[in-house]
This record gives C-alpha cells, sequence and structure tokens, in this order.
C-alpha cells in the first residue's frame, strides 16, 4: 500500500565514476570553465562546412531511419497505456437455426417434449463482453513507465546518431581539405622536380652531368608523381563517403567545394566544461541510463505475476427467436462478477524469470557505467590527440619552411657547380616528404578537434531549431579567442624558373620559419561567399 499498490523495486538513477577535471585541465588552450558550445562547427568559420552540416541534418537516411524508431515507440507506449483500462471489449452478433433430437434430454424416446414446445426454431443474439484486469499489484502501470523509459531511450538514440553524423561530415570534409593540400604539395614538387630533371638531361647531353644523375632524377620524380594518383583515389572515396552522409549518390564535389581551400584551423582556445558534464551531454550516455530505467520496471512487471490476478468480467446480450422480438426488454439477459487467478504451482519459474530480470538489470546499470567511463576515456583521447597534434603540426612547419629554404639553396649551390647533385637529391625528397607530413598533421589537429567535440556531446541540439518555445542561439556569441582563423583560399603554385630557382614550389612562395598565421602557408583571406 505504501508503494501506490506496485511489487518491485522503485527506480533510481545509479551512480557512475567521474573525475572533477581533466588531466591537461591546466593546459591554456582549454577552457574547463565553459560550457561548450552546441553547434561547435562554427568556431572552424568555414561556411562550406557549416553547409555540409545543415544538409546533412535535413537528408542523412541513417538518422532518419532513427526518427522512425521514436515514431515506433511512441505507438508501442500508446499500446501499453490502453491496458490501463478493460483489455477486452467486444461485440457479437449471430443467427442460426436449430432443431432439438427427440432422442436426447426430454424428448428422449419420442416422447415430443413438452407440450407446445417447437422441435425446430430460430435464435438470434447480438451483445457484448469485456474484461477488465484490475491493476492491483501495477503491472500495467510499470508497464507505462518502462515504455516511457525506452521511447526516451529512442530519443536519446536519434541524438547519438546526429552527434555521430555531424563529426563524420566534419571529419569528411577535414579529409578532402588534407587531400587536396597533400595533392597541390605533391603536384608543386612534380614540377620543381620536372624543372630539375630537365636541366640533368641537358647537363648530361653538355657533359656537365653523369647518367646516375639523370637517373636519380628520373627516380625522385616519378616517386613524386606516382603519389598523385593514389591521393586522387583517396580524394574521391572522401568525398563520397560525405555523399552519402548527406543523403544524396556520390558525385564529384569540386564544383560545390571548391579545391584551392586550406584545412581548417583550430581555435586559439576550446571549451570542453568538466567531465561531470558528460553524464548530462552525451546522449549514448543517457540512453544506457534509460535503458537501464526500462529494465527495472521489467522486475516489478515480472514479480507481479506472483500474485493473484483480479479480473471483471461482464456480458450483456439479448436473444430472441424472431428478429423482431430481439430488442424487447424481455430478450435482455447477461452477466458480470469478478474472478481471480493464481498461478500457484509455477515450480520456481516466476521467481527465477524474475532473477534473471534483476540480473539483466544489474548488467545495463554497469553497462551504463562502463559508458560514463568510456566517455571520460574518448573526451581525454581527444583532448591529448589535440594538442599533441597542435605541437607537432607548429614543429613541422617549421621544419617545412627550413626544408623550402634547404631545397632552394641547394638547387642554387648546383647550377652554380658548387654543390653535388646527391644533395639537391635529399633536399627535394625531403621537401616532399615533409610537406606531406605537414598536410597530414594539420588535418590530424582539425581531425581531433572534431572528435574532442564529438566525444563531449555538443550538436544534437541542432534538431530543437525551429522548435515552438526552444531558443536554440548560443547563450552568448563566441570569444574570438575561441575562434579559428578564417578560412583562407591559396595562391596558386609558382614552379621555379629555369634560369634560377627562387622562392618555394609549395604553395605560396617562400615562408618565414616558425609558425604562420592562418592554417597553411601563404595563405590569404577567402571572401565571403555570396
Amino acid at each position: 500500500m505504501k508503494n501506490g499498490f506496485k511489487v518491485g523495486p522503485n527506480y533510481q538513477t545509479p551512480g557512475a565514476p567521474v573525475e572533477s577535471l581533466w588531466i591537461d585541465d591546466k593546459n591554456k588552450q582549454l577552457a574547463s570553465y565553459q560550457e561548450p558550445y552546441w553547434d561547435w562547427w562554427r568556431v572552424f568559420q568555414d561556411p562550406y562546412l557549416e553547409m555540409l552540416i545543415q544538409d546533412a541534418h535535413r537528408q542523412n537516411l541513417t538518422l532518419r531511419q532513427a526518427g522512425f524508431r521514436i515514431e515506433e515507440a511512441r505507438a508501442r507506449r500508446a499500446v501499453q497505456f490502453g491496458n490501463l483500462f478493460p483489455q477486452q471489449q467486444s461485440l457479437y452478433g449471430s443467427y442460426s437455426r436449430r432443431q432439438i433430437s427427440k432422442e436426447t434430454g426430454i424428448t428422449a424416446g419420442g416422447g415430443g417434449g413438452l407440450p407446445g414446445a417447437k422441435r425446430a426454431f430460430d435464435v438470434y443474439t447480438a451483445g457484448g463482453q469485456f474484461a477488465w484486469e484490475l491493476d492491483f499489484w501495477g503491472r500495467f502501470r510499470r508497464a507505462v513507465i518502462q515504455a516511457d523509459a525506452q521511447l526516451d531511450s529512442t530519443v536519446e538514440d536519434y541524438d547519438d546518431v546526429l552527434v555521430i553524423l555531424l563529426g563524420d561530415v566534419a571529419q569528411a570534409y577535414v579529409d578532402i581539405r588534407v587531400t587536396q593540400q597533400r595533392i597541390r604539395f605533391a603536384e608543386a614538387n612534380v614540377r620543381s622536380q620536372t624543372v630539375t630533371y630537365d636541366k640533368e638531361v641537358i647537363r648530361a647531353n653538355g657533359g656537365l652531368s653523369s647518367p646516375l644523375d639523370v637517373a636519380q632524377a628520373r627516380t625522385n620524380l616519378a616517386q613524386t608523381e606516382a603519389n598523385v594518383p593514389q591521393l586522387k583515389t583517396d580524394l574521391r572515396r572522401a568525398q563520397n563517403r560525405l555523399c552519402i552522409l548527406m543523403g544524396m549518390p556520390p558525385a564529384d564535389l569540386d564544383q560545390m567545394l571548391g579545391s584551392e581551400l586550406s584545412i581548417p584551423g583550430a581555435p586559439a582556445k576550446v571549451a570542453v566544461g568538466i567531465p561531470a558534464d558528460l553524464i548530462r551531454r552525451r546522449p549514448d550516455v543517457r540512453r544506457a541510463e534509460r535503458l537501464a530505467a526500462a529494465q527495472s520496471e521489467r522486475i516489478g512487471i515480472t514479480e507481479a505475476a506472483m500474485y493473484p490476478a483480479f479480473t471483471i468480467n461482464g456480458n450483456l446480450f439479448v436473444q430472441a427467436n424472431q428478429l423482431n422480438n430481439l430488442f424487447v426488454p424481455t430478450a435482455t439477459a447477461g452477466n458480470v462478477g469478478p474472478s481471480f487467478n493464481w498461478n500457484l504451482l509455477n515450480y520456481g519459474r516466476i521467481w527465477n524469470t524474475t532473477n534473471a530480470e534483476e540480473a539483466l538489470f544489474l548488467q545495463l546499470v554497469t553497462a551504463y557505467q562502463v559508458e560514463v567511463l568510456n566517455a571520460q576515456r574518448e573526451s581525454e583521447d581527444a583532448i591529448t590527440g589535440f594538442l599533441n597534434a597542435e605541437e607537432q603540426s607548429r614543429i613541422l612547419r617549421i621544419g617545412v619552411d627550413n626544408a623550402v629554404i634547404a631545397r632552394d639553396l641547394t638547387a642554387r649551390l648546383y647550377l652554380e657547380g658548387r654543390e653535388r647533385y646527391d644533395r639537391l637529391f635529399i633536399a627535394e625528397l625531403f621537401l616532399t616528404q615533409q610537406q606531406d607530413s605537414l598536410a597530414l598533421a594539420e588535418g590530424a589537429v582539425a581531425a581531433n578537434l572534431v572528435d574532442l567535440f564529438r566525444s563531449l556531446g555538443g550538436g544534437w541540439q541542432i534538431r530543437l531549431n525551429g522548435a515552438d518555445g526552444v531558443n536554440t542561439q548560443p547563450m552568448m556569441d563566441i570569444p574570438r579567442d575561441q575562434l579559428a582563423p578564417m578560412p583562407q583560399r591559396l595562391r596558386p603554385v609558382e614552379v621555379i624558373p629555369e634560369n634560377l630557382p627562387r622562392g618555394n614550389a609549395a604553395p605560396g612562395g617562400p615562408m618565414p620559419a616558425g609558425p604562420m598565421p592562418g592554417n597553411a602557408p601563404g595563405n590569404v583571406p577567402m571572401p565571403p561567399p555570396n
């Protein structure tokens, strides 16, 4: 009675181990005091990325499938709610022509039965019946609560799919920009090495160089050229992956996205909040908790079978031998009354079924706690990956700047006859490798930042756009120190003139030592889109 006539446990949110601070909390690039932005893609300040995010949210088929699962759960919840009312209600009607045998009952022996009784007659019947099992032990009420929790879990599943989708879209976009950058570096080096090779052929024909130098130059050029087809394959695959995420057939996206934009950059400071907020923000954690809540109600539903079920049964009908007499008052008949059913000799089946449901509940509680731990691990992995990728990118950028200087100086000295060709061969080969590593490192910065935002559980709030009474705008404008540099459009690549090598064969000409503003060397601001 104190439990509202409900058997079984009452659910409470289970505890989960959560740290108070991030491991790298003291890093100046992290803002743990500030809540992460739900529209995290804005920090990249890339209009193309924002366009792709919006299109994927509207068109992705996997997300649409998750939405239909919500509709299914909502309908099943309505079915469970209907069990609170009489579970069986039906109307029926019949007509039959009957004849009594003279050899049975009161007519046995051919006596003819009662005086005036007819052996053959018509029977018309119409009526209704109902059965209402009272929810004395809370079985049906718990089923409604369980269906509510299941519905909540499908909503959280939708949000989780949305978070993953937005992260995958951003990741595919980063992969496209990284591959485009690698192709630009490779093609620039192909042009530069082609000039070197042509000069070697001329020098060899004039007796100023050996055939070995020509073979080395051709080998270096061929190796660089061979990278371009594979990179173009990678670019097409990244574009195809992005098309599927946007719910469209694979297509060439160069017209939509262009090919001269730099890799998205990282902001000077990233808002990450505190680890405890993951339980509230991440949809997959909330989904695991809702599944545990639904399973808790199943324990009470199963336990209710150990007690008697009380039912009110009713049957009201009219019956007559002639159709015109079917609805007269004297044709009315029926019955109503309570009944109970109690499964006594169940041989422990109900008890053990309840134990099994309890064990499954403990499994789901443990799964929820594991989900919380994994959420913290994913966030910590993304944080350290982002911070160290930033450092690696900074160091590689310095290395590329100096590799360009070394290549240009070596080429100049070689043409003046003061340096051997093998030094130029090594300088060109090393520059090609360093530039490719730099593009990958800059892509790793953006990719780890996307993983960080995804692990923090942001982005699902985009589905609230247009909802009545819901303010979907950020609580405040993003501070300048939490915005990445504006997207940069790269200058055309220059080829080393034949008379004298100068500058950088990579995009943007020679680069000074040290980090450059923006995302890539030699960038200039891109005009805003129309």
